[in-house]
């Protein structure tokens, strides 16, 4: 698939929109209308190796932070499908827009092996896409300026138990 790319300027310091976007514990409370049964798949949730599982269209997706450039770039790649057939990768960039404001655009995509996955992947496939992450983004914005009562959504590893942590080589008082 030809990569999207979707924007949208939050008014908010560049660092904090970085360390939110890092941080995969938190994607829930913006993306979890697309990207559903979300979890992490190991305990660090943030910087360069932290992972995570979620269902996108009916399809079982991962994806893994491979470079974080704070407070400006975050890349992740992974796979979309039976045994992650097809790459999925997306990329957030974080730019000065103007003072006080902070421009965050999303680019993202996948590369398919073979015909069948390239009829998958087609123009349906592709709108969807472009919508969700356009939603995602807004919700973010929403995140940032309209700053919801109470603590907003986390997510955490399936499965995880604190006390058999040490045993992952995890300090007991991961939370």
């Amino acid at each position: 698939m030809i990569p999207i790319t979707v924007h949208t300027h939050i008014s908010a310091p560049r660092e904090e929109i970085y360390d939110y976007l890092a941080d995969l514990a938190g994607r829930v409370a913006f993306a979890d209308h697309y990207q559903e049964q979300y979890h992490l798949t190991s305990p660090r949730s943030s910087g360069e190796g932290a992972g995570a599982r979620f269902r996108l269209k009916g399809r079982w997706a991962e994806i893994v932070i491979v470079e974080a450039i704070r407070p400006r770039l975050i890349s992740e790649q992974g796979g979309l499908g039976r045994l992650g057939a097809t790459r999925l990768y997306s990329e957030y960039e974080l730019t000065r827009a103007a003072e006080g404001q902070t421009r965050v655009e999303l680019t993202t995509g996948t590369d398919t092996r073979g015909r069948l996955g390239s009829l998958r992947e087609g123009l349906r496939w592709r709108r969807w896409y472009r919508r969700q992450s356009k939603v995602a983004l807004e919700r973010l914005r929403k995140v940032f300026e309209e700053r919801p009562e109470g603590t907003l959504a986390r997510t955490s590893v399936a499965g995880f138990e604190a006390s058999k942590a040490p045993r992952f080589g995890v300090s007991p008082r991961y939370r």
